[in-house]
């Protein structure tokens, strides 16, 4: 007991030093901290900042009148109409596919091989059509049914299937590529695809094989009509003579 009173005021003064220690170290964090930091007059002479921009003004509404047919009250309601908020891909549009429509207008420059493959252009190649290329790299040119059609803006391409010695040969063709040379229709689907990616050509019970007669059979017609026009020419230059 006579331990225990003798402590008793020895930890009541311990806890009086630690406020007290608390409250002063703040105070001298503070002297330090106004004594040391730097004034120089450049700052003291700098112009105030400048006040932030106005909020931006919104568009005044038009207010859209309905008549009453009362003639006390000719006025029956009235309510705002505010303009349409500006789109941000006209404001602001995509890098990429400007950069594709400017290769377009570059690599096709009549407009000729997007309208031959364009959505909206009823005579436009569809999946099934039979379509021959002729590039420069390759004398002959290369003929095929159109298993797909990739529209990929500048990188649009095709895959033509065809069967050469027998042997199933698929090729990728990039239309607005500069090596090809002309894009020709030889055969049209009778019937729309109920697919936009005819894969299923390439099982032996759906694939039409080697399409060689379908292209003789266009190169004739053709050749019959520019015989017509030849041989048409050639009599109206005798009977001239």
């Amino acid at each position: 007991m006579i331990t225990q009173s003798a402590r008793r005021p020895l930890g009541s003064w311990k806890a009086v030093l630690r406020r007290t220690r608390q409250q002063r170290t703040p105070v001298l964090f503070r002297t330090m901290a106004t004594e040391t930091t730097p004034t120089s007059p450049d700052a003291a002479s700098a112009p105030p900042p400048p006040p932030p921009p106005p909020a931006a003004v919104s568009a005044k509404p038009v207010f859209h009148i309905i008549k009453s047919n009362l003639p006390h009250k000719p006025i029956r309601t009235a309510f705002a109409v505010y303009p349409r908020v500006p789109s941000a891909r006209k404001a602001c549009p995509a890098a990429l596919e400007s950069y594709h429509a400017q290769q377009q207008r570059r690599l096709d420059r009549t407009g000729a091989r997007a309208a031959l493959f364009s959505k909206s252009n009823p005579d436009a190649a569809k999946p099934g059509d039979v379509l021959q290329i002729s590039t420069r790299k390759s004398g002959e040119p290369f003929a095929g049914v159109c298993l797909s059609i990739r529209r990929a803006g500048v990188d649009t391409a095709v895959l033509l299937r065809n069967h050469v010695t027998k042997i199933p040969v698929e090729m990728w063709y990039k239309i607005y590529s500069p090596n090809i040379t002309g894009i020709e229709i030889v055969w049209r689907r009778p019937k729309r695809a109920r697919r936009a990616r005819l894969t299923y050509m390439r099982k032996p019970k759906h694939d039409m094989g080697n399409v060689e007669h379908l292209v003789e059979a266009w190169r004739r017609t053709r050749n019959v009509f520019t015989s017509k026009g030849r041989k048409a020419g050639a009599g109206a230059k005798g009977g001239r003579r």
